[in-house]
């Protein structure tokens, strides 16, 4: 049961990744998530109707979360003393039409100036974290809730199950690539041995269904996106037959039943 949603935590964490400072190690997040993973199989209780997909991934994100926090090393009180500290420095510029001594501050927030001292060495430290990628708010903050309204769900939920059978469609060869790659998160020399070629043959065949994937879905969904006129000859009734291939392979309900009705993904 675990093993079939290993690819969930790559899932989870690549849907993150796009909300994160650039700085946030992937490899400390999936080694989280799978921590997490394999700690929803050991509490897991089937009899309470919960599909595991959707209760190891509740586990797993707030895993990530909890990683998160734990490079967070700034409490709330920092932050809000480091704020008030901004705040009050802005008022007094305004006010004097300079920048305010170390005294006149402390007076303006009611401190010794030890204790100013104190707040701007947290300050400093907060700058310097600010520079390696983070904003001043906390994990939660980093990684907004953000919930899907029933019609955005069911084209997201349209837009996967599209997904998947443009990927069905592919010719064997490249869907072995995608799946291997994207799916299985193997690495390239391990697939490039599996199918008796060279990783940068392998780069070719990944970038080449990616192209192929990108056009089949375009051409279904946004029409408009597609590169330019299919044209004629060889190539472009390889792709006409691809497109149609696509087609062929359901109707909305099939590409809905790829995913659950909150548009997680279905245990294979």
């Amino acid at each position: 049961m675990v093993r079939s949603h290993l690819p969930l935590v790559g899932h989870l964490v690549r849907e993150m990744l796009g909300r994160l400072p650039a700085h946030v190690s992937r490899e400390d997040l999936i080694s989280a998530g799978m921590a997490a993973l394999a700690g929803a199989g050991r509490s897991f209780d089937p009899s309470r109707g919960i599909p595991f997909g959707s209760f190891a991934t509740n586990r797993i994100r707030g895993a990530l979360l909890d990683e998160l926090r734990g490079l967070d090393w700034a409490s709330r009180s920092v932050r809000a003393r480091a704020r008030r500290v901004e705040t009050v420095q802005q008022e007094l510029t305004g006010r004097l039409g300079r920048t305010p001594t170390q005294q006149e501050l402390a007076e303006a927030m009611g401190v010794a100036v030890e204790e100013l001292k104190t707040i701007d060495e947290d300050v400093q430290r907060a700058v310097v974290l600010s520079l390696q990628g983070f904003t001043a708010g906390s994990a939660e903050e980093l990684v907004p809730e953000r919930t899907a309204g029933p019609e955005d769900l069911i084209l997201h939920r349209e837009r996967i199950g599209y997904l998947h059978q443009a990927i069905n469609a592919l010719p064997e060869r490249l869907r072995r690539v995608v799946t291997a790659y994207f799916f299985q998160e193997r690495p390239m020399n391990d697939i490039a041995e599996e199918l008796g070629v060279t990783e940068s043959r392998i780069s070719q065949l990944r970038a080449e269904a990616l192209v192929l994937l990108r056009d089949g879905l375009n051409n279904h969904l946004d029409p408009q996106m597609l590169a330019g006129p299919i044209g004629s000859g060889c190539v472009a009734r390889r792709r006409e037959a691809y497109y149609a291939s696509i087609a062929a392979q359901g109707d909305l309900n099939a590409r809905l039943a790829v995913t659950t009705p909150l548009g997680m993904p279905k245990a294979a």
